[in-house]
């Protein structure tokens, strides 16, 4: 174990929930087991996961709403610019992992999605991240604006594993 990691292990954080966010649009949630092949050399999450984790329950989040239709049908995509992740605890292989997505921001062709860790077994956040997302024309490649309907469709309910509880 990193001696470094023990000492962030044993701080505790201030983590308020976000339940009145200026944004309303609903959330989206995904429960997972850590398996063996995301434990690194000190026997923890290796990092590389999480930033694989925020982007799949960002394109589950999409498909559920059906962004992912309309965005085709808009001719746009979505890329990422950068990935934040401010680690807090540990995880480890076995524990039940929570992960919370939702829509913080939106700019002219830009987004940013916040993702939130939850370790299931003590309710202890573990991680958080935010991934900043820009919105392309398929044809040029080159920035769009984001089209309404593109948005409007993360106002709509999820098909299953919406939520509400968000956690800063």
């Amino acid at each position: 174990m990193d001696p470094g990691s023990k000492r962030l292990e044993n701080q505790d954080f201030d983590v308020t929930p976000l339940t009145n966010l200026p944004n309303s649009m609903p959330g989206y949630s995904w429960n997972i087991k850590i398996a063996a092949e995301v434990i690194d050399a000190y026997g923890h999450v290796n990092n590389v996961a999480y930033v694989q984790w925020m982007q799949d329950i960002a394109i589950q989040h999409t498909q559920s709403v059906g962004g992912d239709r309309v965005a085709n049908q808009a001719g746009i995509m979505w890329v990422v610019k950068s990935h934040e992740v401010e680690y807090l605890r540990q995880a480890f292989e076995g524990e039940t992992l929570q992960l919370e997505t939702f829509i913080e921001d939106t700019q002219r062709a830009t987004s940013v999605r916040r993702t939130v860790f939850t370790r299931m077994e003590d309710q202890k956040v573990v991680a958080r991240g935010r991934t900043h997302w820009v919105c392309l024309d398929k044809a040029t490649g080159r920035p769009r604006a984001i089209p309404d309907e593109v948005m409007n469709a993360y106002d709509q309910p999820t098909n299953g594993n919406q939520t509400t509880k968000n956690h800063e």
